[in-house]
């Protein structure tokens, strides 16, 4: 299976990376971090396609895209991964462009893949997009507020999208769980290791993804 995925430089996106290859799929990644896709490219193998992308520009987006598509193919799943949390503190103290990094990571970047990869999807006939929200998509925690209306967003949006596909595409929000990245460690601090790692959750989440199927359109799901 050919799968798009975002954020792919650390944490969930990176163990993905990996346990997809090992189970024979093909991945299309992105991250910002150039260093990061240097050793994917290097560590993995040349079917799979990894690009320095700034998911903050919609022309990166559309450009990496129209790349993937011609160069690669289209892809059968598309997982939009990356997202960003905000330092924790209340709403009102939280920087006005720390508010809106969350925002336009979060939410704003699953828009714009979304809107150039589904035409894509729609020639073709058949595809699955998984939004990754969040525990915080379903209910939320004080001093990180931003985040969850962020992931409160991730989950309206893909169900709302979920309604306009055509039958054979479908859209999924999937809230990933409790998994010790960087991000749990800046909510909780020590007490995040008590959470399985990411390559941990990868060999559960990876099998869980590649299942997803018009069954699942617009049903909110965990792993």
């Amino acid at each position: 299976m050919k799968i798009l995925l975002t954020g792919v430089s650390r944490g969930l996106g990176e163990a993905l990376c990996h346990e997809f290859d090992r189970l024979g799929h093909e991945v299309a990644g992105c991250a910002r971090d150039a260093i990061a896709i240097d050793k994917l490219k290097t560590s993995m193998g040349s079917q799979h396609h990894f690009s320095t992308v700034d998911l903050q520009s919609d022309s990166d987006v559309k450009r990496w895209i129209q790349q993937v598509c011609e160069q690669w193919g289209t892809p059968e799943l598309v997982i939009n991964n990356a997202g960003i949390i905000n330092s924790n503190a209340p709403l009102w103290e939280v920087p006005l462009d720390e508010f809106e990094r969350v925002i336009n990571v979060n939410i704003t970047a699953v828009y714009s893949v979304i809107r150039h990869i589904v035409p894509q999807l729609l020639e073709r006939g058949s595809g699955v997009i998984a939004n990754l929200s969040s525990g915080w998509g379903r209910s939320v925690s004080a001093e990180v507020a931003p985040y969850c209306a962020s992931k409160w967003g991730v989950e309206g949006l893909t169900q709302a999208l979920a309604q306009e596909l055509p039958n054979g595409i479908a859209a999924v929000p999937v809230n990933p769980g409790v998994i010790n990245t960087d991000m749990l460690q800046s909510c909780f601090g020590p007490s995040a290791s008590d959470a399985p790692t990411p390559a941990q959750w990868a060999k559960k989440a990876a099998p869980f993804f590649l299942q997803l199927s018009m069954s699942d359109n617009g049903q909110q799901r965990s792993v």
